[in-house]
């Protein structure tokens, strides 16, 4: 008898469909922490986005007005916002007040602040993700450098 495989008998052996899904479950794994990093950073950038226009209408308010907005409906429109999370307008005094910006639409970023402050010298910016947002400096490392 031949111990050769017939020709029509030929495919894959165990083995070999063990070694693709082991190499598939391998690249999964480095797939989707990455792409979960993505879709946060993705997130943050489209609140501070947002935020940054928002900063506009708030400068262009103070120069008609005289004073930092109360009102969310004097500078944005609350539909674009509401998806995304809570904005609150703090006024600080006449011309300085804060944007602060609760997000609520990501599980990872639930809850997670980013605060623009306008002062005399200008626009500054704050938050509390573990993102590396540019322009904005991390709580954490703010309350590290005050010690």
């Amino acid at each position: 008898m031949d111990s050769k495989r017939p020709k029509c008998l030929q495919g894959f052996t165990l083995i070999e469909l063990m070694i693709v899904v082991s190499i598939i479950g391998i690249l999964s794994s480095i797939a989707v922490p990455v792409y979960k990093n993505y879709l946060l950073k993705a997130e943050a950038n489209a609140v501070m986005s947002l935020l940054r226009s928002l900063q506009t209408n708030i400068d262009l308010e103070i120069l008609e007005t005289g004073s930092f907005p109360s009102q969310l409906s004097t500078i944005a429109s609350p539909e674009q916002i509401r998806d995304m999370g809570e904005l609150h307008l703090e006024n600080i005094n006449r011309e300085n007040g804060d944007i602060r910006f609760v997000i609520n639409s990501d599980a990872y970023l639930k809850n997670k602040t980013i605060t623009f402050t306008r002062s005399s010298t200008g626009w500054r910016c704050t938050h509390n993700t573990e993102q590396k947002l540019k322009g904005c400096e991390s709580q954490q490392s703010q309350q590290i450098s005050q010690q």
